[in-house]
């Protein structure tokens, strides 16, 4: 009788961790802020305004979304009893990025690793910038801050060319700097609703969670139908756990609907399931036929304990999908 209780508890285990790498898997690897990117998979853009003019990025050919979730229920498992990773490689993280800027570094250029092609031609402000948003837009980063850089320094007036450097740094990661030039660009048109995105947006990635949601309610409020001010205003909010102020500004983006399924699939991402348990009920009560609520109100409703009320939006996510439902 031990044993079987023994191996019934590993099984709910690895079955509990598997659930939770699934959950995971469809943002593990990928660039960018993990809660951005599932707000940006359920169809709502966000990020700053140059994301919206990037292509998007091509998928992986292998290691899928499938094998990436086989693999991780068994690898939490081996980190449970104490397995590491220690010799693999692994991204860099903000804490990680931050040391690196604050540490002087020269780069050393050779036969293998040749210096950038940048013009060493004179040029005007307006010329460098010009070269500088080619390099951006042929997403030559280390060239395109080169050729901005000089174009602040000869006109440190032009907001665009503080814009465009500021977008650079952010696409390579150096946030702080980003947040700087985007505060330099303010200086001269402090009202642009789309500097004050980006600025806010940045401050977000960098945890500055407060003054990213007081940079994106000015931009929200001169720019009250742009959908990416409002959405990157929610993911904010929901850092804060301001869940019902997320929620109005996600309804104010994508609707009702959307807002609530948005704040609900953040709480719990969060760890907040009473929260997430709410916003999918208020989900529930506008199409009660959604296979994607009724799925996970069942799994955090059994996740709580409350197997009544997990069986019900079980039951009723089989009669919607057509799923047989185990019975005890």
């Amino acid at each position: 009788m031990c044993r079987r209780t023994i191996n019934a508890f590993l099984i709910a285990l690895v079955l509990t961790l598997g659930a939770t790498a699934l959950w995971t898997a469809g943002t593990t690897g990928r660039d960018g802020d993990d809660s951005a990117n599932i707000i940006a998979d359920n169809g709502a853009p966000t990020g700053t305004s140059e994301d919206a003019n990037m292509p998007e990025a091509p998928k992986k050919k292998k290691g899928g979304g499938f094998f990436h979730a086989l693999k991780a229920p068994f690898k939490a498992v081996g980190h449970l009893f104490g397995g590491r990773d220690d010799d693999k490689l692994a991204r860099l993280s903000e804490k990680d990025v931050k040391r690196f800027e604050s540490a002087s570094v020269a780069r050393v250029y050779d036969a293998r690793n040749p210096a950038p092609n940048i013009s060493d031609e004179g040029g005007t402000a307006r010329e460098h910038l010009e070269r500088g948003r080619a390099f951006l837009d042929g997403g030559q980063l280390t060239e395109a801050i080169a050729e901005l850089s000089r174009a602040v320094a000869l006109d440190p007036k032009l907001k665009q060319a503080h814009n465009l450097l500021a977008q650079a740094y952010d696409r390579k990661g150096l946030h702080e700097n980003a947040r700087k030039s985007f505060e330099r660009a303010l200086d001269d048109a402090p009202d642009d609703p789309q500097t004050l995105n980006d600025l806010g947006y940045t401050l977000y990635l960098n945890g500055n969670y407060r003054a990213a949601v007081e940079r994106l309610k000015r931009a929200a409020k001169l720019a009250p139908n742009d959908e990416r001010i409002l959405n990157n205003l929610a993911l904010a909010q929901c850092r804060l756990g301001k869940f019902h102020d997320a929620y109005k500004s996600f309804a104010r983006a994508g609707g009702e609907f959307n807002g609530r399924l948005n704040t609900a699939t953040l709480a719990e991402r969060m760890g907040y399931d009473n929260e997430a348990i709410a916003q999918y009920e208020a989900a529930r009560r506008l199409q009660p036929d959604s296979t994607v609520v009724l799925r996970r109100l069942a799994d955090l409703y059994h996740r709580a304990g409350q197997s009544e009320k997990a069986d019900d939006a079980q039951h009723a996510f089989a009669s919607v999908s057509g799923e047989a439902v185990a019975t005890k």
